[in-house]
């Protein structure tokens, strides 16, 4: 294998120098870190990653390989560029259909190990996310800032799709993870999923409750899909927002949006239930949940009738929100995790029993 040599240059001039195992694509977009120590294949199939040159902080990647594409959480990589550590060539997992490099290759991606991911990190927790760019073979590119696209757009389906079977639940897609589809379908419905801009409204067959889910960038560019959101609350639809669909429900209600400083991107994120949101009765107390999370952007402004469900317990920022009478609620963390704990898989099942109280 020859690795070539390939640099990571920030916007601020700051290089990391590496070696190659990926495609020998040059790429910019934003970087930032995520903490995880396992899941990297379903990470790295998030579609809410769009955009972004991902560094992983786990020293150690590609050690168990890449498993089949139906464990994914969509059809393909959707970071633009991966750094790590230390690049494992020769992975041992029963379930390993190809090594990273393999996959990275197959899809034109481009994979760098650079040694001091600690120091890179460091440096973007300290000053914030940077516009980046991996350089290979010293073709260069110009630095380029994906929240100022409609990413949403980018990765939504184009059409229409059912899974499952039984009563329907509509879906919107800003990025969805196949997890969320999954954990719908199993318990017992059918799941469709629409594109980001749908008139939900006007769809030609019944549901009885609608999904926002996760995806990437700036809420605010998803114009359309805040337009139909404030349709399906003043039907009182009851609906349920995940990570980005939660920002997307606050803005259609009249809440606030911001950049965070790094974001949120691990499986270990501790939030907890504050106590007057009527949430299930065990967990009236400050019980803390470990949460998996992908996003750069938090509401800041409650939307008015809605009480703050959860919170960070590192920053104290908002980690859902919901309404004080209707079935209208939202979670910023993905409670379908994948990867991730398990511990609020319960939010959909409080969901579902709510929109049947309806």
């Amino acid at each position: 294998m020859i690795n070539k040599i390939s640099k990571l240059i920030l916007k601020d001039g700051t290089t990391f120098e590496g070696k190659s195992f990926g495609s020998d694509k040059s790429v910019a977009g934003e970087v930032v870190f995520a903490t995880g120590m396992t899941g990297y294949p379903e990470a790295l199939t998030d579609p809410s990653f769009k955009g972004q040159i991902l560094v992983m902080t786990y020293p150690l990647i590609g050690n168990y390989g890449v498993t089949k594409k139906e464990d994914w959480e969509s059809d393909k990589i959707q970071v633009s560029g991966l750094v790590v550590c230390n690049y494992i060539a020769t992975p041992s997992h029963h379930a390993s259909e190809m090594t990273l490099a393999e996959w990275f290759k197959k899809e034109d991606v481009p994979l760098l190990e650079i040694k001091d991911t600690r120091m890179l990190t460091q440096k973007l927790r300290d000053e914030g996310v940077s516009l980046g760019k991996i350089i290979i073979d010293g073709k260069n590119v110009s630095f380029e800032d994906p929240n100022l696209r409609n990413l949403v757009a980018e990765v939504s389906t184009k059409e229409i799709l059912f899974f499952g079977g039984g009563e329907t639940i509509v879906l919107i897609d800003c990025g969805a993870k196949q997890n969320i589809v999954r954990s719908l379908a199993t318990r017992g419905f059918k799941v469709a999923v629409v594109p980001w801009d749908t008139d939900v409204t006007k769809l030609d067959f019944s549901f009885s409750a609608v999904v926002i889910s996760n995806g990437p960038g700036d809420p605010q560019k998803v114009k359309a899909t805040i337009e139909n959101v404030k349709k399906i609350i003043s039907q009182k639809i009851p609906t349920l927002g995940i990570c980005l669909g939660n920002q997307i429900l606050a803005l259609a209600l009249g809440g606030t949006t911001y950049k965070m400083k790094f974001g949120h991107r691990s499986q270990n994120q501790p939030v907890f239930a504050k106590a007057s949101t009527g949430r299930p009765a065990k967990f009236e107390t400050r019980t803390c949940f470990l949460t998996t999370q992908n996003h750069g952007f938090a509401v800041k402004k409650i939307p008015k009738g809605f009480r703050e469900w959860f919170v960070n317990a590192n920053d104290n920022t908002n980690e859902g929100i919901i309404h004080a009478n209707l079935p209208i609620m939202s979670v910023q963390f993905h409670p379908e995790s994948s990867p991730g704990p398990l511990d609020t898989d319960w939010i959909f099942d409080y969901f579902l029993k709510k929109a049947n109280e309806k």
